[in-house]
């Protein structure tokens, strides 16, 4: 599997491009600030074709640039939950930080709602760019929070002998060492907890995590070391 991960210029984010193999229909996950020129390059230089944009959650950070990567034709996909912060994910940001994001990024801080938006639901299978893609419904850091569930892990960490057989891209929900926060509109530390103990502690110890933000992890790791997970 073919996976670039490209860090968003703003707070962080990882924007990730997923494909079965170079010249082949590609995954765009989480496009947040900055990144549409790099992902271009990225489909250039793979001779990717973006088949689907998918969001982990609504949060503006996760998806500035999805309309640009879309480009009119291309779907975004997102949890139903979360559907209504597309139409403009600035209207959930404190005054200081419209007026600091303004400061940043001028004119580029524009927001204009995709062409083609598909809600996806917990349990989904999504056949996308010759890729299966599951959909697990994981509340706590929004309403619609999702983790996406590919079989397979990337190719160099396959080649490195790894015995890792599958991967989820946790957004906002799981980091290596921590979880996504809960206190800002939407989010809810009870329905936190149990999208770790329901979702996150259900997945197998032998899947490779890809959060949006910070480094990959697994799960087997994260159910061993993380401190959000002890005790659910």
């Amino acid at each position: 599997m073919l996976t670039v991960a490209i860090p968003a210029t703003a707070f962080g984010t990882n924007c990730y491009v997923v494909a079965p193999s170079e010249g082949e229909e590609c995954l765009v996950i989480d496009p947040g600030f900055g990144v549409v020129d790099r992902v271009r390059e990225t489909l250039a230089q793979h001779g990717l074709r973006p088949a689907a944009v998918l969001l982990t959650h609504g949060h503006l950070d996760h998806t500035m640039s999805v309309t640009p990567v879309c480009g009119g034709t291309v779907g975004a996909y997102v949890h139903g939950d979360d559907r209504y912060r597309l139409r403009d994910p600035r209207a959930g940001l404190s005054a200081p930080m419209v007026a600091m994001l303004q400061q940043e990024f001028g004119p580029a801080f524009q927001w204009q709602e995709p062409e083609v938006v598909h809600e996806v639901h917990d349990g989904a299978r999504l056949e996308l760019a010759g890729l299966s893609v599951g959909v697990r419904h994981a509340p706590g850091h929004t309403e619609g929070s999702v983790l996406f569930d590919l079989d397979g892990i990337p190719q160099p960490v396959r080649d490195a002998g790894s015995d890792l057989r599958a991967t989820t891209f946790s957004g906002d929900v799981l980091f290596a060492g921590s979880i996504g926060r809960t206190d800002l509109p939407g989010g809810s530390g009870e329905a936190m907890r149990r999208s770790l103990r329901d979702v996150v502690l259900a997945t197998a110890d032998d899947t490779m995590v890809l959060p949006g933000h910070g480094r990959a992890t697994t799960i087997g790791h994260e159910r061993a070391t993380n401190p959000h997970l002890q005790g659910l």
